[in-house]
């Protein structure tokens, strides 16, 4: 399945999106919410470190990820190894901003997965470390046969897609869960944190659909670049 427009194209909005989307999220953590801390008398700036890595990590650099053997005119073999580290870092920064809400609770005697976004989310990081796990020892290192990665790799890919879809829609749940939570605290509704939030979920948003878009699109060279080269 792939659709009209050419992966490079499809993919540069993307990279417009992900830098708006690292810059909303920053400024509501740092302008709004005070700033980011891993030690602080205020939990609260512990917490903020989550949203930053959550977005920047799992879902931009995620992103990035898959977008790479689409958009990027190389040899199979290098967009290979781009795809596993920007994996590595995003599943890694992903980890790091799931214990960072983990230890802003325990520090602040609030009880730990008691949401739908926070049940979600365990889940999501734990299917992208398998998923990651996999695709390194099936399709780099030591490598499956022919057969099992030829075989592998439609799944591989499909996994990966539907995945990477519920990560970008948890993080959308997530800043409704957020946004409710500072609203019942007094934000005002319609104020310019509120207004922030929800723009920089709308932007998530869209930066994943360009992101599968780019997936299903042609790549650059389709015999020697797409998926299929693996």
């Amino acid at each position: 399945m792939a659709v009209g427009a050419k992966a490079a194209h499809l993919s540069f909005v993307a990279h417009v999106l992900a830098v708006a989307g690292a810059v909303m999220v920053l400024v509501w953590c740092i302008y709004f919410l005070g700033g980011l801390a891993w030690e602080a008398t205020n939990k609260a700036l512990i917490f903020n470190i989550h949203p930053v890595l959550m977005l920047i990590g799992l879902v931009i650099i995620g992103g990035q990820a898959i977008m790479s053997y689409k958009s990027l005119p190389l040899r199979k073999e290098v967009k290979k190894v781009i795809h596993l580290v920007l994996h590595a870092i995003a599943l890694i920064l992903g980890i790091i901003g799931i214990y960072a809400a983990f230890k802003n609770h325990n520090e602040s005697g609030i009880s730990n997965l008691y949401s739908l976004h926070s049940w979600l989310g365990i889940a999501l990081i734990s299917l992208y470390g398998i998923q990651w796990i996999y695709g390194f020892l099936v399709f780099f290192f030591p490598g499956g046969s022919l057969g099992l990665r030829s075989s592998s790799l439609p799944w591989h890919v499909l996994f990966g897609l539907v995945v990477y879809v519920l990560i970008v829609s948890n993080a959308t749940l997530g800043y409704l869960e957020k946004l409710t939570f500072l609203e019942s605290g007094g934000l005002a509704k319609y104020g310019s944190e509120a207004l922030l939030v929800n723009f920089t979920a709308i932007v998530t948003i869209l930066y994943g659909a360009f992101v599968i878009m780019t997936a299903i699109s042609p790549p650059p060279q389709e015999d020697d670049n797409g998926y299929s080269a693996i």
